[in-house]
């Protein structure tokens, strides 16, 4: 896929995201598991002059569910939360440390299904270089990039079976400069491939 210029990726986000059939996903094959909590995240994309990249951040070590998963920021959604879009910049905010308004919020992609019995909303956003991380140490070890032109080359995503909470089914997995992005977080990178590739 051929990335637009720095200067015109917001309009060509835009016109793309706009114009997408969007389509659920999960992250098992069939219909989505029932009772499943509302959720969200953030997919951020920051605007490098020599290219954009996608922002993740990697789940502490200790943490009871997906300890040191590669992820995008987010979590369930609270009563408190305006809207979806409100529950992925506040888990954002509380995760990196980059406040809501530094994120220019472009689009929400379908929802995706997690076999954790999650429904996620995946939110499109835009940050600018020159934000300040301040990452929860109770929750992210690390916080890095990867560059979106190798995240939408759909060439580079293999399907592997893995057995989760007793199920088995395929997912995702896509590998990067010694960083392993796969599940329901490559799940959704898929989804906005196919978005932008539309």
């Amino acid at each position: 896929m051929i990335l637009p210029s720095s200067s015109q990726t917001i309009p060509w986000l835009q016109m793309k995201l706009s114009a997408a059939k969007q389509t659920i996903a999960g992250d098992l094959d069939g219909p989505p598991l029932p009772e499943c909590r509302a959720a969200a995240v953030l997919i951020p994309l920051v605007l490098h002059p020599d290219g954009p990249t996608i922002l993740f951040t990697e789940r502490a070590a200790h943490l009871s569910t997906h300890a040191g998963q590669v992820s995008f920021p987010g979590g369930a959604y609270e009563e408190h939360d305006a809207d979806l879009v409100a529950t992925a910049l506040r888990e954002t905010h509380e995760e990196t440390g980059i406040p809501p308004e530094r994120v220019e919020v472009i689009a929400s992609l379908a929802e995706y299904f997690t076999i954790s019995r999650f429904r996620v909303t995946p939110v499109v956003g835009v940050l600018r270089p020159g934000f300040e991380l301040a990452p929860d140490p109770n929750e992210v070890a690390e916080v890095f990039e990867l560059p979106l032109s190798v995240l939408l080359d759909r060439r580079r995503f293999e399907r592997r079976m893995v057995e989760r909470n007793g199920q088995r089914g395929f997912t995702y997995f896509l590998e990067h400069d010694g960083r392993v992005v796969w599940g329901a977080t490559a799940g959704m990178l898929l989804m906005l491939a196919r978005s932008l590739e539309g």
